[in-house]
């Protein structure tokens, strides 16, 4: 199948009767937008919650008093799709909370890049159309599924949606561990760290150390070193089915990080264990989304270089 054409045919919720609403943190300016789109749902019939933290940063003007406040797990229990106002951050965190629930999302770009964010703020009311009306193509994406393990007792576990990062933390210093494959050895490496990476973040953090660029809808998982000590120690491509255990040898002042928003500090001995996670997250792309198309715009492809005079 040629992944520049559009997705399967739509799987959105026919006529869903409970949207949320999620804004980026600390997100005031976005307030305007939440009460825009918010209104044009509300005269739609459909009931509108917001996420209880968006509803205080944005100081909740007085659209939203008529709105429920919601947690995640109320958001995971009521709604039928959710909408994201903001960067890709935004869609991460919100991922990590709502993959559990099968809650599909929809993206409104208020970041910069917006990889995952399709819809522009200026086009966000004239897309509801297509969104209420099952237009919208879905896509699913893998998450991973992270736990460390320390004397032989878990201590710290987190879904990620982009990467999982080993780090060297704040100290200028190399970091030396072990990695493994479905418990086979594969290398002793020392290097600034590790990023283990899904698809959808292969245009994140891993792109930035001369990982791959794969269609997100392939299944599989990248291993892209940070700055190692040996050169000839390149990125690789492993199944979505492999188990990768990470166990840290030496090191002063390492840190795992779950798509660069929760972090853990981590002690020579420490073992990460990653695998794909059993939940994944829908996302759902307006008419006419194209993959290729959107890494034109995002990376700036085919275009010419402006001369100056």
């Amino acid at each position: 199948m040629n992944n520049e054409s559009a997705n399967s045919p739509s799987t959105t919720p026919v006529s869903p009767r409970t949207i949320a609403l999620i804004g980026k943190c600390q997100g005031r300016d976005i307030a305007e937008a939440l009460c825009l789109l918010g209104k044009n749902l509300s005269l739609r019939g459909i009931r509108v919650v917001i996420e209880e933290l968006t509803a205080r940063n944005a100081e909740a003007p007085p659209e939203m008093q008529d709105w429920d406040w919601c947690s995640y797990a109320e958001i995971g229990e009521q709604a039928d799709l959710a909408i994201v106002l903001g960067g890709d951050g935004t869609m991460l965190s919100a991922s990590r909370q709502l993959a559990r629930y099968g809650v599909s999302l929809v993206g409104v770009n208020q970041g910069r890049l917006g990889f995952m964010t399709d819809i522009s703020r200026s086009d966000m009311l004239t897309c509801m159309d297509d969104l209420l009306g099952g237009k919208f193509s879905p896509e699913s994406r893998m998450l991973l599924d992270a736990e460390v393990t320390r004397n032989g007792e878990m201590v710290a576990s987190n879904l990620a949606m982009n990467e999982v990062v080993v780090d060297k933390g704040a100290i200028g210093r190399l970091i030396e561990f072990e990695l493994f494959i479905d418990g086979k050895f594969v290398y002793n490496l020392r290097s600034d760290g590790l990023i283990v990476s899904t698809p959808t973040g292969w245009t994140a953090y891993a792109l930035s150390a001369n990982g791959p660029i794969v269609h997100p809808c392939e299944a599989g998982i990248a291993l892209v070193p940070l700055c190692p000590h040996s050169l000839s120690n390149r990125p690789v491509v492993v199944s979505d089915r492999n188990e990768i255990e990470v166990r840290i040898i030496r090191a002063s002042d390492s840190r795992v990080y779950f798509d660069g928003q929760v972090t853990f500090d981590l002690k020579p001995g420490d073992s990460l264990r990653i695998k794909r996670s059993e939940f994944s997250i829908c996302l759902l792309h307006p008419p006419g989304y194209s993959y290729f198309s959107m890494l034109r715009k995002k990376l700036h492809w085919s275009e010419q270089p402006k001369v100056q005079h």
